[in-house]
């Protein structure tokens, strides 16, 4: 006779295959898991133990190239290093990344597993005939097989698919991995304030000559700007980056320069200072006049209280500065510029006699002071640029009284020449083999830049008397100098010899500076009409734009297409594919 308890499954029989494949697999995902974590963690060590032995054996090379700048041998020792010290951090970042994406794989596998088998923990005793042993055991171990299999399947794909060498495209890469761009890479962009050289000048000729910011025609998209700021666009490659700022926030934006979306913002901390609640700056200076700057890896960025920051092309934040607040009557404004890459500032302020004026050059990786030149100058707005003149690179600047040259590896001065006086706006261009400075409403100078010491007497080509820009500085295609005044008057000279040769009233405004494409002059007025003349001897105007929004920062152009801040929005001119 059988009795209650024969007809309850006895032993393991209760227990469900779905719940020991569910065990099997839970088990195999939190090994998978720990592996990954290992593998991970490993992974950060190095980056932080090895990597950065790496890295301070770059800086001490570089400190040592600074005091050697001829040595070619040790500048490549310097630049393979510092290719293999990223190819490395490219590798490393690409591992940590599928190693955080396999691991929270790995923990969702086990927290799934885990529920099915709580579900299917053990099946209800169904009263009734014994179920055949063999058979259910016969069952039992092909799901179990089956189980492990496949999380023996997952565990080593993944594992292997995690340790695998990334397929890099290094050819691509070594862009981003050398420390600067190259002559080419820089002509090809549009890297700071009035593109390379700080010129106005544009590579490309297929720039567009028709568009209506009103009916939408030839703009291929707007995008509102969320901070204000009279800075002009900045251009590389596939971004655009600009900057904004009121008397609360200092932020840095990368656009997609296809489609206008915000890509990222980056904020820039200010240094708060009894200074700095009581500084005040001029509406048409505003909190972000300086135009920013790139050398194709970072972006940086100064504002008008003094704050420096810089970022790379992700948005992280990867050091910042402050030089507190400047000493100048309408508000910094004066750009950022590049050699290399050493990032320069030109941070005149006070009066001459104060000696608070000074031209630095920091290191664009580490943020590190490289050298500090004195300026015996007073404040100034103007901007430096950077030119070959023969086989040596200068930096060249304008402040009241003097435009000096200065060697780009070291700070030390190569010439000055005493030639203008007065409030100083217009930035300096190199063309012709002369550097033109500007004295607002008063002349034009041209200064050969060949010299050395002081050249006042012996190096100045020409100074002509004109009713020179007070705010937009001038461009030129080698043989004509065009200046364009903010009350709507060109003037055109030779560069030869200064002579006019002609004067035109444009009868509109101007604060943006006037560019070259090709055979053509873009003027762009306040009111965000774009006049597009014939460049040459005589004035001839070829077209009328209007944008439809008041406009004070200079376009930027790249292949086919022009950037434009209007004063709450970025605009794409471009024609559509």
């Amino acid at each position: 006779m059988q009795t209650p308890i024969d007809n309850v499954p006895k032993g393991d029989d209760s227990v469900s295959p779905w719940y020991r494949s569910a065990i099997t697999t839970a088990v195999v995902a939190a090994i998978f898991s720990l592996i990954v974590l290992l593998l991970v963690v490993g992974n950060y060590v190095r980056t932080r133990v090895a990597d950065a032995k790496t890295e301070l054996q770059l800086e001490e090379l570089k400190i040592v190239a600074r005091g050697e700048p001829d040595n070619e041998q040790l500048l490549a020792r310097i630049r393979q290093l510092d290719l293999e010290y990223r190819r490395r951090m490219i590798r490393r970042v690409d591992f940590s990344r599928t190693g955080d994406y396999l691991l929270l794989g790995g923990v969702v596998v086990f927290l799934i597993a885990v529920k099915w088998a709580n579900t299917f923990r053990r099946k209800s005793p169904v009263p009734g005939r014994r179920p055949d042993q063999v058979q259910t055991q016969l069952q039992r171990a092909v799901q179990s097989r089956w189980a492990v299999a496949a999380a023996v399947v997952v565990l080593t794909g993944g594992a292997a698919f995690l340790v695998s060498k990334p397929k890099i495209d290094f050819a691509a890469a070594d862009s981003a991995a050398t420390p600067y761009p190259s002559t080419e890479e820089i002509s090809e962009n549009w890297p700071r304030f009035r593109g390379p050289g700080g010129l106005g000048v544009s590579a490309y000729i297929n720039i567009p000559t028709k568009w209506d910011g009103k009916t939408g025609e030839g703009v291929l998209w707007k995008t509102k700007v969320p901070l204000p700021g009279h800075n002009s666009p900045v251009i590389w490659g596939d971004r655009v980056f600009l900057s904004g700022a009121d008397p609360n926030e200092r932020q840095v934006y990368c656009f997609d320069a296809v489609s206008g979306k915000v890509l990222w913002t980056g904020n820039v901390p200010t240094r708060p200072s009894p200074e700095a609640e009581e500084f005040e700056v001029m509406p048409d200076t505003g909190y972000a006049a300086p135009t920013v700057a790139t050398d194709g890896r970072r972006v940086y960025a100064i504002f008008v209280t003094g704050d420096v920051g810089c970022f790379d092309f992700n948005g992280r934040r990867v050091w910042n500065k402050s030089f507190g607040i400047p000493d100048n009557a309408y508000g910094y404004a004066s750009s950022l510029a590049m050699y290399q890459n050493l990032l320069l500032i030109q941070y005149d302020q006070a009066d001459i006699e104060d000696d608070k004026s000074r031209l630095f050059a920091f290191d664009g990786f580490s943020g590190n002071l490289v050298w500090e030149a004195k300026r015996p100058v007073a404040n100034a707005w103007t901007s430096p640029i950077v030119a070959k003149v023969g086989e040596q690179y200068q930096i060249m600047t304008v402040g009241d009284p003097w435009t000096l040259a200065y060697d780009p590896t070291n700070g030390a001065e190569i010439w000055r020449a005493e030639c203008v006086s007065g409030d100083l706006a217009p930035s300096p261009i190199y063309a012709g083999g002369l550097v033109f400075a500007l004295e607002p409403y008063s002349r034009v100078v041209a200064v050969k830049a060949d010299g050395r010491g002081n050249v006042t007497k012996t190096h100045i080509a020409w100074d002509a008397d004109e009713s020179a820009p007070s705010i937009c500085s001038p461009v030129s295609d080698g043989e004509l100098l065009y200046l364009l005044g903010s009350e709507g008057t060109l003037l055109c000279c030779k560069v030869a010899d200064g002579a006019k040769v002609y004067e035109k009233d444009l009868d509109l405004g101007f604060l943006a500076s006037p560019s070259l494409v090709g055979d053509k002059l873009y003027l762009l007025s306040d009111d965000g009409v774009m006049l597009i003349a014939k460049a040459g001897a005589e004035y001839e105007e070829l077209a009328r734009c209007e944008l439809g929004e008041d406009c004070q920062a200079s376009p930027a152009f790249a292949d086919g297409r022009i950037y434009i801040r209007s004063l709450e929005n970025l605009y794409c001119i471009g024609e559509t594919p």
